[in-house]
């Protein structure tokens, strides 16, 4: 599907940008996706690089994946739609993405990091009450689980790791109760994310 995007220099270029990946298929795209060169584009005038977000289907067989991804622009549309798209999970934004991207690669459960991604939010808020906090997930070591949390400071990115037991123990009481207050509380239908939690009231 051919988009075309608006550059400063007053250039107006198209991009194509496919409506599917599947990543079994074109496993070049984990990388991309991880690194953030995901869907960028560079001005044909200028240079510049763009990044924008597009809707995609991202497709990951191997990992029993089926990802409907919304940009970031369209969070607040999302909540007010009436239907989901059928047995497709929801991510909104890129970044929300490569890190869910990164949790099927490491083979861990969803749920159980959206669960620990909020806990982390509570001391975050606890050091800093005004910041837009945001917490991703990295990567997984063979003791601890890596999260980047943004906002604590003005342009630093926080590094902390919980220990990979805490995962475990997250993760059998999700399996337990997958209904517990916690965890229905991280879900918005198709969405999966401790953003839900954050979300204004109108949007609730």
């Amino acid at each position: 599907m051919k988009h075309k995007i608006p550059c400063f220099c007053d250039n107006i270029f198209s991009v194509e940008v496919p409506g599917e990946i599947d990543l079994d298929a074109q496993d070049e795209y984990i990388e991309k996706i991880m690194d953030g060169s995901f869907m960028n584009f560079f001005c044909t005038n200028c240079g510049k690089k763009h990044k924008p977000e597009f809707p995609i289907t991202i497709l990951w067989p191997s990992r029993n994946l089926r990802l409907e991804v919304i940009p970031e622009l369209e969070r607040g549309e999302f909540y007010r739609r009436k239907k989901d798209q059928e047995q497709k999970e929801t991510v909104i934004g890129y970044p929300e993405l490569s890190d869910r991207i990164a949790v099927y690669r490491d083979r861990l459960e969803p749920a159980a990091i959206e669960a620990l991604k909020y806990y982390l939010l509570l001391k975050a808020e606890e050091t800093n009450p005004d910041g837009e906090i945001s917490i991703w997930y990295q990567d997984k070591g063979p003791e601890s689980l890596e999260f980047h949390i943004h906002g604590l400071k003005t342009d630093e990115i926080a590094v902390t790791h919980l220990p990979l037991e805490l995962y475990e123990k997250t993760n059998r009481d999700y399996k337990a109760n997958p209904r517990g207050e916690l965890f229905s509380s991280l879900r918005w239908r198709s969405y999966l994310s401790v953003q839900n939690m954050m979300r204004p009231e109108e949007l609730k």
